[in-house]
């Protein structure tokens, strides 16, 4: 195995694992029985390597394994060990666990690693992992966690070539993952890591998102919105606690929502963007729903917030002064005050938050106060999405009617162009065509009666409506 920046080095019996599976890649080789391989990517062109059977007790799980790359945060002292020696016995144990545990919260068992180990207890393995030849897991480090548990001695693998990087190992181990195949996807936060990684080693987007199997445009997005988690993180630190990248595993779909909203929204607007997106971000922060987060919008907080918040958490911030960007001394302007308050506002969450969570770790009295902090705010946006929903419905209510005629419109347009091709190629059924435009032609009519019932003051198009089937009405009356 060839050493690269950036490795972790060699395990501690990275020879003795050489010698025992170079013996028995040669007892395969000079066998005359079926051989087992696996087809991988190596190096951008398709490699056949050998599959051999190896005792899963002396295989090394890969501490660069992209599958729990946000969860080694959980334990941060371990994390930090791990980082200084990845092939001790107390990192590989924490790299056990954390293959085991639930992405989102590594406390608790996973239950998709339970109904792994339960379909290898009941048909064994139905693919190879992939290992180096000095022992290392590059694929199946999950699987071989599993076989470690039933007790099984032996764990099928294929080998990288002798000439394997780490470099090599990370794409190799990215490529099988990205198989269309019924490997367990990577969670949420390690794909966004893992997309970010491959940037910047320098890969094009658009070749990552190749990869992913994703457009260009969700690959994007996935990284603004990793960008937007690191910053959440950073601003969440208090002490020695603070939120980390794994405690916002389950927010995808809301996270999501919020890009697509601020997007959108900045096209018109950067400060009312940061608004909603700062208001958005503090009702993830505080667990509300993603059909609650959506009722959010850039003046949430002037409308409904503001006069339900208690005064410690309305306190405006220190007003930021513009920066100059140096060399070329040209101003940027400070965030607007509303802004500012709304990410003091986020800061309090975020800071109070990441002091509940870390409950062990603070003094009772710290944790109560920021208990406290968290429930107060809570409360105080549960009570705002009240109303504001309420404002949403009515304005939902008001524009049913017209969204339905442009849907329908929309339709008629289409339904010309067909009319067009379809008398091109003489299909055209006229018989129900006409049926079809009778029906229309009655449901107008009924169309102008509502309007007559619900509307006193019509405008033009109204107008146009009624004087339409007022002239029919006079014609067959004739």
């Amino acid at each position: 195995m060839i050493k690269d920046v950036g490795d972790f080095g060699l395990p501690p019996h990275a020879a003795k694992n050489k010698e025992i599976v170079e013996q028995r890649l040669k007892d395969v080789a000079d066998g005359t029985g079926l051989q087992e391989t696996l087809t991988i990517e190596w190096r951008t062109k398709p490699q056949v390597v050998q599959v051999i059977d190896m005792p899963v007790d002396a295989l090394y799980y890969n501490p660069g394994t992209h599958r729990i790359r946000a969860q080694r945060s959980y334990d941060p002292q371990l994390d930090r060990r791990l980082d200084e020696d990845p092939w001790r016995d107390e990192s590989q144990n924490y790299l056990q666990d954390l293959l085991r545990a639930e992405p989102s919260d590594p406390s608790k068992r996973d239950k998709d690693f339970e109904a792994l180990k339960q379909s290898l207890k009941d048909f064994r393995q139905n693919e190879p992992g992939l290992i180096t030849r000095e022992g290392i897991l590059v694929n199946g480090n999950t699987r071989a966690a599993a076989l470690r548990e039933l007790g099984v001695e032996n764990i099928r693998v294929a080998v990288l070539p002798d000439s394997c990087s780490w470099a090599d190992i990370n794409r190799v181990e990215l490529s099988l993952q990205l198989r269309h195949d019924t490997r367990r996807p990577y969670s949420y936060i390690n794909r966004l890591l893992t997309i970010d990684e491959q940037v910047e080693a320098g890969r094009p987007l658009k070749e990552v998102a190749r990869d992913f199997r994703i457009r260009e445009s969700t690959a994007e997005q996935d990284l603004w919105v990793l960008s937007c988690l690191r910053d959440l993180s950073e601003r969440s630190s208090t002490g020695e606690v603070q939120l980390r990248l794994l405690d916002f595993e389950d927010a995808q779909e809301r996270l999501r929502e919020v890009h697509r909203a601020y997007a959108k929204e900045s096209k018109a607007d950067l400060q009312k963007a940061e608004l909603l997106k700062e208001n958005r971000l503090a009702a993830i922060v505080m667990n509300f729903s993603k059909t609650d987060v959506r009722l959010i919008e850039a003046d949430f907080r002037g409308r409904y917030l503001e006069h339900r918040l208690p005064d410690e958490l309305k306190a405006a911030p220190v007003a930021a002064p513009g920066r100059v960007i140096p060399g070329i001394n040209r101003a940027v302007k400070a965030p607007a005050p509303q802004v500012s308050e709304a990410r003091a506002f986020t800061d309090s969450v975020l800071r109070a938050k990441a002091v509940v969570r870390a409950k062990k770790k603070v003094p009772l009295a710290q944790w109560e106060q920021a208990a406290a902090v968290f429930e107060v705010a809570h409360r105080a946006v549960e009570d705002a999405l009240e109303p504001a929903g309420k404002d949403a419905r009515v304005r939902k209510r008001k524009q049913a009617a017209p969204d339905r005629l442009n849907d329908a419109c929309q339709d008629i347009e289409q339904c010309i162009t067909d009319m067009v091709l379809a008398n091109a190629s003489r299909t055209l059924d006229e018989e129900a065509l006409d049926e079809a435009v009778l029906k229309l032609k009655a449901t107008l009519k009924k169309l102008a009666q509502a309007t007559a019932r619900t509307i006193e003051v019509p405008g033009e198009g109204v107008e146009w409506l009624r004087d339409a089937v007022r002239q029919e009405r006079r014609d067959s009356d004739a």
